[in-house]
């Protein structure tokens, strides 16, 4: 070891010379076989061992063990290749500087035994308390639908342990689920999985950090005599997790690259998977222009006109919200957003008359109101009526721009999927949001997005091959038209590839009015709250009052402010309970303080499997907020033991803001069905 620590400072020092004489900002150095490990250090006391004459590494944290013998294997024109399975390895070490700051490159190149080359590419850097990892095969004329950059061991977890399902996307009403993590056990994750001892929280993560190829699934298992096992596979397809009925599609060329994978190990689980949600927003900068405005709040007609909404219908709302909510406001705005069935206000279908949707929008905007309205661009609705039907804007046929998949079609949620890469597709994108454009529209909600990500056994361009490829040139053609003038916000859409294309995204599937609604809805964010830092809202769906108890609407609109963006979802074009209690509520300023910071807050629990945390912390300039949630009918009492104040519970003045009273820190309870918003502040 010293001998390679003299040899890596000498190279350094020569290296550093070269550098002065060819103004390059490179070190670089070369490494022989014969040393036998290569050390990549990154965060603070983290770092990786790679044995050069075995092909695997473990990392280390605080000089133990976290991740054990990892190995890489892929699919390289139908043969597995693993990184054991080479004679000869050599590496490579240049200093970078990238999104992620500064940091060390180190690749590992594997050659021999008359196998392609292959090359292990890691990223580190001081800043961070993960690394980066990817693997690149070069040769001609590849192909491969299955990489696995990470495959090994992690330690035996105590207390608590738990491994988290997280969904693709968030349709079918689909749930997270913190399984335990106990022998004999295994969990199949998409992009990212975490597995972590709840009680103390120390956690490994996991996950792919780019979505534009491949989707990727996180296998962990739990053995027995400490053999628990992690591996990180892109080329995962599971119908009842993507979607899928067929296999990843092939990616082919001279140089084949699996996505880069984070990996890491964390004292608090909870801040490695906001790490990775930052880190995904490095890796894959959004194409979709920044949302600098306030957080978005207002209305959509799905929470209960649906269809039977109509123009009179949407302007009485619009009324509502001027002459009743007028304190309803960011950045002195709302959104008056219609859901599905706008297209009843045309006159001939989607290539007639749009006059009265302009004549919405106007009105809108005339009472100082954002006009927003709905589309699912990459779905065929009227698939049953047969292939002939023209694809309005085009020249082509539904039959003609259906996604093929084997002899079939792909069909979900009663809807067609339709090629993201066809002509008549976008053709049809340009006819759509060309006219909405021309209407006015500020607020464009995307649903059903999934249906563009169907793996294909022939997508109409012959260069896209995968789903998430073709996921890319759809979102990026859709994005590129809408421009800048739209706030984007996807309904049921991939949880993490959607981060480039859209400011806002719903973090679960539809939800309505009952204390049911709201613990579902809380589930995704007991375990997706991460995606706050991915996208710059978050949404919990539309807010619906309705005819509920006082107790399930203040739970419902509690899930919602905590989540991020606030749209409600009552129909205020009559009057009743929900008006009032919205009057009363929604104009609240310490309610709508907690809305304008627009950040999801953090559960306090990991435990829950397929059901939501109880409690949910943020901090908000000075001040502390814990807000709690009673799913069940009985009385409850509120512990703070595991929130984590930084000072003892008498430094502290406590209000509740939903039911408007102060109190100690002691003795807090919250009534069946109900929920709480509490807000700590030091007593001077």
């Amino acid at each position: 070891m010293n001998n390679f620590i003299r040899l890596t400072q000498k190279l350094i020092i020569a290296s550093q010379l070269l550098c002065l004489l060819s103004c390059v900002n490179v070190a670089r150095a070369q490494q022989p076989n014969n040393s036998k490990r290569v050390v990549i250090p990154y965060g603070t006391d983290n770092y990786i061992a790679y044995d050069l004459q075995t092909g695997l590494y473990t990392v280390y944290k605080h000089k133990q063990g976290a991740f054990l013998n990892i190995s890489a294997t892929l699919k390289l024109n139908d043969k597995t290749i693993s990184s054991k399975d080479y004679p000869t390895r050599t590496y490579t070490k240049t200093n970078i500087t990238d999104g992620f700051g500064k940091g060390v490159k180190y690749v590992i190149i594997l050659s021999g035994n008359k196998l392609n080359p292959i090359k292990q590419v890691f990223y580190s850097y001081p800043d961070h308390e993960y690394f980066l990892t990817q693997i690149e095969a070069t040769g001609k004329g590849l192909a491969s639908n299955s990489i696995t950059p990470v495959a090994g061991n992690i330690p035996a977890i105590g207390g608590d342990a738990r491994s988290v399902f997280v969904p693709f996307d968030n349709d079918t009403f689909i749930r997270y689920d913190a399984k335990p993590f106990v022998e004999p056990f295994t969990n199949m994750s998409a992009e990212v999985g975490a597995v972590y001892d709840n009680t103390t929280r120390n956690g490994f993560i996991a996950g792919s950090v780019e979505h534009e190829v491949w989707k990727t699934g996180i296998r962990t298992t739990a053995k027995t005599d400490s053999g628990n096992t992690i591996s990180v596979w892109a080329g995962y397809t599971e119908e009842s997790v993507t979607r899928d009925n067929i296999a990843h599609g092939t990616v082919t060329g001279d140089v084949i690259k699996s996505p880069k994978i984070l990996v890491g190990y964390f004292n608090d689980w909870r801040t490695g998977m906001e790490e990775y949600a930052r880190a995904n927003r490095i890796a894959e900068p959004p194409f979709v222009f920044n949302w600098t405005k306030p957080t978005p709040v207002g209305w959509n007609s799905w929470g209960v006109m649906q269809e039977k909404l109509t123009y009179e219908k949407a302007t009485k709302v619009a009324d509502f919200f001027a002459d009743s909510l007028s304190a309803f406001r960011t950045g002195n705005t709302a959104f008056i957003d219609l859901d599905s069935y706008w297209d009843f206000m045309l006159k001939g279908g989607l290539e007639g008359d749009y006059s009265k949707l302009k004549e919405f929008a106007d009105y809108c905007k005339s009472k100082g109101l954002q006009p927003g309205v709905y589309w699912a661009p990459f779905t065929d609705w009227g698939w049953k009526d047969g292939p002939d039907r023209k694809v309005q804007g085009s020249n082509y046929t539904y039959g003609q721009i259906w996604t093929k998949v084997g002899n079939g079609y792909h069909d979900i949620d009663g809807a067609r999927a339709v090629d993201p890469t066809h002509p008549g597709t976008l053709q049809h994108i340009d006819l759509v949001i060309g006219k909405l454009k021309e209407c006015g529209f500020k607020m464009i909600k995307i649903d059903f997005l999934g249906h563009a990500t169907a793996e294909s056994t022939h997508f109409y361009d012959p260069a896209v091959t995968t789903g998430m490829q073709a996921y890319r040139k759809g979102m990026e053609y859709l994005v590129s038209k809408l421009g800048n003038q739209m706030l984007i916000y996807a309904a049921i859409s991939p949880s993490l590839a959607s981060g480039r294309y859209v400011h806002t995204r719903r973090i679960a599937c539809d939800a309505f009015k009952s204390i049911k609604d709201t613990q579902y809805t809380l589930n995704s964010l007991t375990y997706g709250w991460w995606q706050t830092y991915l996208y710059n809202y978050v949404d919990a769906d539309h807010v619906v009052l309705n005819d509920e108890s006082e107790g399930a609407n203040r739970a419902r609109m509690l899930s919602a402010m905590i989540t991020g963006s606030f749209i409600t979802g009552d129909d205020f074009s009559v009057h009743g309970q929900w008006s009032a209690r919205a009057i009363k509520w929604y104009q609240n300023p310490e309610i709508l303080k907690v809305i304008q910071n627009g950040k999801a807050f953090k559960p306090v629990e990991g435990n829950t499997g397929e059901n939501a945390s109880e409690m949910f912390t943020q901090k908000i300039g000075k001040s502390i907020y814990i807000a709690v949630f009673n799913y069940g009918n009985d009385k409850k009492q509120v512990k703070l033991n595991r929130v984590g104040l930084p000072a003892p519970a008498s430094a502290y003045k406590i209000r509740e803001l939903l039911h408007d009273h102060g109190g100690m820190l002691t003795g807090l309870q919250v009534n069946g069905v109900d929920a709480a918003l509490y807000k700590l502040d030091l007593n001077q």
